[in-house]
């Protein structure tokens, strides 16, 4: 696709001394208002070198850039205020885009940017024998989107579920259930039965503080080999992973690798000796430290009093293991802003320990979930499950379809659509690092700039393709000549320029971990061809500009689309 942007930047090379074509591309903005063009080179920069005034230097560029180049792209080229404004040919930038998009399909917006390239993505990761609540929901569909993101830009992308799979509450989770539990239980509802025996143990501990010891010599036989342990720890792994599996098919999300923390427990002698090699494992108060002080950051505990290993361990274990066994050029986790100080300190432990690909290790934090009484308490068994949260979306979209009549055949599969879809929107429609508190009326809400809203945009558009005839399911082309004067008007001329923009957002997002770029630009899609919709009569009498409105139509169809299936979303065709 041409890079209008580059042919600016090309146009004004040959005009100004100092900056090369790469620097002047960097300074070239996207004007806040159409009034302004399309693109506009700030002059503010030459002032000092040009000894004049920005606005007499934008005025000068503007006369100047009358040659071949500008009159064959260039629709017109403006002074204003110390800017030079580029008005883009209308007709060149439609008739580019919209053949693009015709040409590629499903495949516009992909590049080949990560080719040979290798990215881990390690996101989701439940805790075993605990629920799978509103709270995982977050790293899960970031997780999920950025992976989508960088498998569309070419990256050889592989998914890893690291489950919480380990540690001191397994000790815990296997006193109480041989205190309080039955196999009956556990079988019947494996996960709210676990969580009940882990809320009652923490609720008897209390009372009994010496459970607390139990539990940590349960787990320390657990790392040991101990059969008995292991056989229990297995079972609530496989019993859990059900349930998980339950709500990773509603989301329509898959895995590569399911090897979590307990995968690296017969890795992490390696880990200390390596460290103990390197001179960095300390003795403290009977436990094994790395000092960071010098570095501003806390000790980081390796191995407890007793032996056992902490989840920084495991976590420099798995680090290791992935780059000689993946050998990747970026590994990604999708873990709560919470774990800051625990990707800091890790990280650095890495780099200490000679490996220069410490760098490549990318922590993508997100915001907290809240509820609006309070905060989320695993152990007081206070969550509310995911589970839950996208079955009741789902029964809330079949309610407000069945009650406005609008969708005739498929009803259960399109409420499911775009109430689980609604609840992934939001999730990804805001800043990741906000934090938010979980309310029902937000999730569910239907109205505004929400995942429905863009659903319901995709699904116009295929309804009025469909009224012209047009099958695009088939992979119909609305190829032959086209008069694109047709689609210049202001409202046509901005929604395709957004059209325009959808790969460069695509790679905008992925750089910075953010699907919150490609939800806005969607939204932004949707409310912009809704407009085109009221203001122009898209199945016009004259065949030559219904050939043209309907081409525009395709576009956003397939470009919402291809945005909804990189947030992991479904487009429904009829809404």
């Amino acid at each position: 696709m041409i890079d209008f942007k580059e042919k600016v930047a090309g146009a004004l090379a040959g005009k100004i001394e100092g900056l090369s074509r790469e620097e002047i591309g960097q300074l070239i903005e996207l004007p806040p208002s159409p009034e302004m063009g399309d693109f506009a080179f700030p002059c503010f920069r030459l002032a000092k070198t040009m000894r004049k005034a920005p606005g007499l230097i934008a005025k000068e560029l503007a006369e100047s850039l009358g040659g071949e180049e500008g009159q064959s792209l260039f629709e017109r080229i403006e002074s204003k205020g110390g800017y030079v404004n580029f008005f883009i040919l209308r007709t060149a930038l439609t008739a580019e885009v919209l053949s693009q998009i015709q040409e590629q399909k499903e495949g516009f917006g992909r590049s080949r940017e990560g080719e040979g390239k290798k990215i881990i993505v390690e996101f989701s990761s439940p805790n075993i024998a605990k629920p799978f609540h509103i709270g995982h929901i977050r790293s899960t569909v970031i997780g999920n989107a950025i992976y989508k993101l960088y498998d569309f830009l070419g990256y050889d992308t592989i998914r890893i579920n690291h489950l919480g799979d380990y540690g001191t509450q397994f000790g815990k989770m296997i006193v109480a259930y041989r205190r309080w539990g039955s196999r009956e239980e556990v079988e019947k509802a494996p996960i709210k039965t676990l969580l009940g025996l882990y809320v009652k143990f923490h609720e008897e501990a209390e009372k009994e503080p010496s459970l607390e010891d139990e539990a940590r010599e349960v787990f320390k036989k657990l790392e040991e080999g101990s059969p008995e342990e292991q056989k229990l720890w297995q079972w609530f792994r496989e019993e859990s992973l059900k349930e998980f599996q339950r709500v990773y098919e509603m989301l329509d999300i898959s895995f590569d690798s399911y090897a979590g923390e307990s995968f690296y427990s017969d890795k992490m002698d390696r880990v200390t000796d390596m460290l103990k090699e390197k001179g960095l494992l300390q003795a403290s108060q009977g436990a094994e430290i790395v000092d960071l002080s010098q570095w501003g950051m806390s000790p980081a505990l390796i191995r407890k009093k007793d032996g056992s290993t902490l989840y920084i361990t495991r976590d420099i274990a798995a680090a290791i293991y992935r780059k000689e066994h993946y050998d990747f050029d970026k590994c990604i986790y999708v873990v709560a802003a919470q774990q800051n100080l625990h990707f800091q300190q890790w990280f650095k432990i890495i780099e200490l320990m000679g490996f220069d690909w410490a760098k490549d290790c990318v922590h993508v934090n997100f915001g907290l979930v809240s509820m609006e009484e309070g905060t989320m308490s695993t152990r007081k068994g206070k969550v509310i499950f995911l589970e839950d949260v996208l079955n009741r979306a789902v029964e809330k979209t079949e309610e407000i379809i069945r009650e406005k009549n609008v969708v005739k055949e498929n009803i259960e599969e399109i409420s499911k659509q775009v109430g689980i879809g609604a609840v992934i929107f939001q999730e990804l429609s805001n800043n990741r690092i906000k934090d938010y508190v979980f309310s029902w009326d937000k999730v569910l809400n239907f109205e505004g700039e929400t995942g429905p809203y863009v659903q319901y945009t995709h699904a116009r558009a295929c309804s009025v393709l469909k009224k012209a005839g047009v099958d695009y399911a088939a992979g119909q082309k609305l190829s032959g000549e086209v008069d694109m004067s047709y689609i210049t008007g202001e409202a046509a001329y901005q929604l395709t320029k957004l059209l325009y923009r959808f790969p460069e957002v695509i790679g905008e997002a992925a750089a910075k971990y953010e699907p919150s770029v490609l939800t806005r630009h969607i939204v932004d899609i949707a409310q912009a061809f809704n407009k085109f919709y009221h203001d122009e009569q898209i199945l016009s009498e004259r065949a030559e500009e219904q050939k043209a409105k309907l081409l525009l139509t395709d576009g956003v169809r397939q470009v919402l689309k291809n945005g909804l299936g990189l947030l992991g979303m479904k487009a429904p065709e009829s809404m």
